[in-house]
């Protein structure tokens, strides 16, 4: 049987790496940023707009979907794929995040967390085999374990034992995943699945020796893939790094590597020489919002007045459709007036400019010239000089 995961090229000077991820909705060529769709959609952006963009894969997430519109509804689609109108690849994060992040609205069991809905106080329960179950109902392509992500900052007491219950739940993941998947090949499943992979997820806060054990132990376990967790949680950017950089070495090599929630385009550059394939964030999308603007030269802010009458688009030498059609003094007199269209325009530029980065390292990686490339562009990447707008610390865990 064909692996799912073939690394295709390595880059000589950097442990960056090209490959192929396959799954049952598509290819996805690594490394590659998939566009965070929380509930369901990828904010302001249509299936066919991202696809013209160049997405391989979206991201959904349990928690959300499981309380709005709920799984009676996805169910009767058939999925997510179908209700929502993305034919691609779709990760599903495990929303134990979203769980642990209502400190006073949930309990801790041994089976996972009693918790109230954000929306409107009804009592839910999510655990392991619900995770497993309602990803499985959802349809997604890879599907996450669910963890307990420790706050930042934590103690190692409770990192400690946030560790074993992420490890006791991935090993209860892996069993209620096989188990789903052998009712599926025998039809008795009420909702026929595509293939899934599961993919794991290291924790240990900011203590390297936990890294260490977590992923170990996870590799025993043995998944289709393995994620970074429990960073861009607050931390310091170097002591990301560091955490990253504690953990790789435990991974498989020829398994997908995700770090989850990250980042900026310098912080994915410096990722995918450490080895990272895969990369998920809500900045691009969250900025654009506000409208922040993301250049190789940094972020602007679309919506200063500076740029009231400039004829220049976005960014020059830019492909994406708002800057071959669009100028800055648009786009701001857009934001001005509460228009929609400024902020999808600005959310097509971001994205556009995430995917080209992720295009321009898998080409770099190819000709053994990436170490060069991620100097270029870390040096001329750098915040607005006026500060207009600042590069805003990623958060995996928000809605994009």
């Amino acid at each position: 049987m064909t692996s799912h995961f073939e690394i295709q090229t390595r880059d000589r000077s950097t442990q960056a790496r090209t490959g192929l991820l396959r799954t049952a909705h598509g290819e996805i060529e690594t490394p590659c940023f998939m566009p965070v769709g929380t509930q369901g959609t990828v904010k302001a952006m249509t299936p066919l707009e991202l696809r013209g963009l160049g997405a391989q894969i979206i991201l959904g997430n349990t928690y959300h979907l499981m309380i709005r519109p709920g799984l009676e509804v996805i169910g009767k689609f058939g999925g997510l794929h179908r209700f929502t109108g993305w034919e691609g690849p779709i990760l599903t994060d495990s929303g134990g995040f979203q769980v642990f992040s209502l400190s006073k609205l949930r309990t801790m069991t041994a089976d996972g967390v009693q918790f109230q809905s954000h929306v409107d106080g009804a009592p839910h329960f999510l655990g392991p085999k619900e995770a497993m179950r309602i990803q499985g109902a959802l349809g997604s392509d890879i599907v996450m374990v669910f963890d307990e992500c420790p706050h930042y900052p934590c103690d190692r007491e409770y990192a400690c034992s946030a560790n074993l219950r992420t490890l006791e739940w991935a090993s209860r993941c892996r069993e209620e995943f096989d188990g789903i998947q052998q009712e599926n090949a025998s039809g008795t499943l009420a909702f026929p699945l595509r293939r899934q992979l599961l993919f794991g997820i290291v924790q240990g806060s900011v203590f390297p020796d936990l890294r260490e054990a977590c992923a170990k132990r996870l590799v025993e376990i043995g998944f289709d893939g393995y994620a970074v967790g429990g960073v861009s949680v607050g931390e310091p950017d170097q002591e990301m790094l560091q955490q990253v950089n504690a953990t790789l070495p435990w991974l498989p090599q020829d398994k997908p590597r995700y770090v989850m929630g990250l980042g900026l385009p310098p912080q994915l550059l410096e990722l995918i020489a450490r080895g990272v394939d895969m990369f998920d964030c809500v900045l691009p999308t969250r900025m654009a919002r506000n409208g922040g603007v993301f250049t190789r030269a940094g972020v602007f802010n679309a919506k200063n007045a500076q740029w009231r009458s400039d004829a220049q688009p976005l960014e020059q030498g830019c492909a994406c459709y708002a800057c071959q059609n669009f100028s800055r003094a648009y786009v701001r007199h857009l934001f001005n007036v509460n228009e929609i269209l400024g902020l999808r325009l600005v959310t097509i530029h971001n994205l556009h400019f995430y995917l080209e980065l992720m295009r321009q390292a898998r080409a770099a990686i190819g000709s053994s010239t990436f170490a060069s490339f991620k100097e270029k562009f870390c040096e001329s990447y750098r915040c607005n000089d006026s500060g207009e707008m600042s590069d805003n610390k990623p958060n995996n865990k928000s809605n994009g």
